[in-house]
């Protein structure tokens, strides 16, 4: 069993104080973690700031060789990343796989953007006189990375400030801080100034606020859940930081007449049920035209009925547990309460074994419930009929959630024009809400944050736009 320190200017600094990093699968420890306080964070703060200041000064090239040979290096220490994730996130072995491989990929698109900083020129008002628009880093970002996809996640989070010239400091949940330590000895490795990538590991109340509201940190990114997002913008208000936060979601899939049932379980079964449900993406809400809703409904249950539950590293196996106790019981609460208002269970209700929830297909909660109007970050999706797209268009938009959404239909005009309508950051025709890439500028509206990351957009967000004016030549004066 291994003890992991804070990363901090180029090494790592054992902890004080320790705490416990659990396999979710067994609940056995699998390694302890320094336990940070606001001190250390200040601490990497002026480690960061130093590191800002030399890895700002390379030219765009320097930043996009080292994280060049960052992706190469997670795709080298590959298994053993694999490894990590599925002891300490309860991760399959399938989605440890592919989180690796889009960990580098994440990376390689953030060198590539590393070059591309580019800024403005435009007329000025004035004879003789030149006017520069240039993008500059903001400095010190903190990133307060989530359980659920603890690497990839942190790397998207990451990689993008760095490529717009900040440094940064990770904050990971205390539910998986070892793949974030070992991140930073890989980035280290790849050739990144010492205090340009630190790692204090703890609880957000004792390290994530202190980094939150330190005067040195220009930027937070941050990814969890909405009531930690709103604490963490009031916070940050005080200063004046740059935010970008993704945060909760009850994300619909439309599926429209015209579609084979089947199909569209399947599809409705991969978004609801990968990492059992706890992805913001997930499709919690599947909302059906008549006349197939019924039979829609029944064929989501029967693919939820035959996913394999069993050993991660079995490649069968469709997800593993949740990530504690406290969402096992939020998940079987709400599943309750749908039930005893109503709801018909379908499929699944019940516990597999240890924190491994059967996938779940409840039918026509009632919509006050929270199975339909609450983050339940779970393996339970809810089914409901509606008479027409006018109403399923309404019934997606009544939500304080707009993360991400899915239409299935043959329909392209049909399915665009719902689109257009849909109240969400994102909209996936032919597909479930669950997608990513490394170029789009993924991010919700409402309770499901502000900014957006990804590409270009994660880097332009992580910069500051700069006016100068250039004097040619003499110009009259007025005084």
């Amino acid at each position: 069993m291994r003890t992991y320190g804070h990363f901090i200017a180029g090494a790592e600094v054992p902890g004080a104080t320790l705490f416990e990093d659990r396999n979710p699968s067994t609940d056995a420890i699998y390694a302890l973690a320094a336990r940070g306080d606001a001190a250390v964070a200040e601490q990497a703060v002026a480690a960061a700031q130093a590191g800002f200041r030399a890895w700002s000064a390379l030219p765009p090239a320097a930043r996009e060789r080292a994280l060049l040979a960052a992706a190469d290096l997670i795709e080298a220490e590959g298994e053993r990343l694999v490894d990590i994730l599925i002891d300490e996130s309860g991760s399959t072995i399938t989605k440890a796989r592919a989180e690796v491989a889009y960990s580098a990929s994440l990376m390689r698109t953030a060198a590539g953007e590393a070059r591309r900083l580019y800024g403005d020129t435009f007329p000025n008002d004035r004879p003789h006189r030149l006017s520069l628009v240039v993008r500059e880093p903001l400095g010190v970002v903190a990133a307060i990375s989530p359980f659920n996809a603890p690497l990839s996640l942190l790397v998207k989070m990451v990689a993008f400030a760095l490529a717009a010239g900040n440094a940064v400091i990770a904050k990971p949940s205390e539910e998986t801080p070892a793949i974030a330590v070992e991140l930073a000895h890989l980035l280290h490795r790849a050739g990144l100034p010492p205090g340009t990538f630190n790692v204090v590991t703890g609880y957000g109340p004792e390290v994530g606020m202190a980094l939150v509201t330190s005067p040195g940190v220009q930027g937070i990114a941050f990814t969890g859940s909405t009531a930690t997002g709103i604490a963490i913008a009031q916070a940050a208000a005080q200063g004046m930081k740059r935010l970008q936060l993704e945060l909760g979601g009850k994300n619909p899939l439309l599926v429209l007449r015209d579609v084979d049932v089947a199909e569209a379980a399947a599809v409705a079964a991969v978004g609801a049920f990968f990492h059992a449900g706890q992805i913001c993406m997930s499709g919690a809400r599947v909302i059906v035209e008549q006349p197939i809703a019924r039979a829609l409904a029944e064929a989501l249950a029967a693919k939820a009925r035959s996913l394999h539950l069993g050993d991660l590293r079995d490649p069968r196996t469709a997800y593993g547990p949740l990530i504690n106790d406290r969402s096992l019981a939020k998940v079987e609460r709400h599943v309750a309460e749908a039930v005893a208002a109503g709801a018909e269970v379908l499929a699944g209700g019940r516990v597999h074994h240890g924190r491994v929830y059967e996938a779940t297909v409840l039918w026509e909660p009632p919509r006050a419930c929270a199975a339909w109007c609450e983050e339940t970050f779970g393996p339970v999706t809810a089914v409901v009929a509606a008479a027409d797209l006018e109403e399923a268009i309404a019934l997606a938009n009544d939500s304080a959630y707009g993360l991400s959404a899915g239409i299935l239909t043959n329909d392209l005009q049909r399915g665009l024009a719902a689109a257009r309508r849909l109240r969400c950051g994102a909209v996936h025709l032919g597909m479930h809400s669950f997608q990513s890439d490394a170029l789009a500028p993924v991010g919700g509206v409402g309770l499901s944050g502000v900014g957006r990351s990804g590409g270009k957009y994660s880097v332009e967000h992580f910069t500051e736009l700069k006016w100068i004016s250039v004097e040619l030549g003499e110009t009259p004066r007025p005084f």
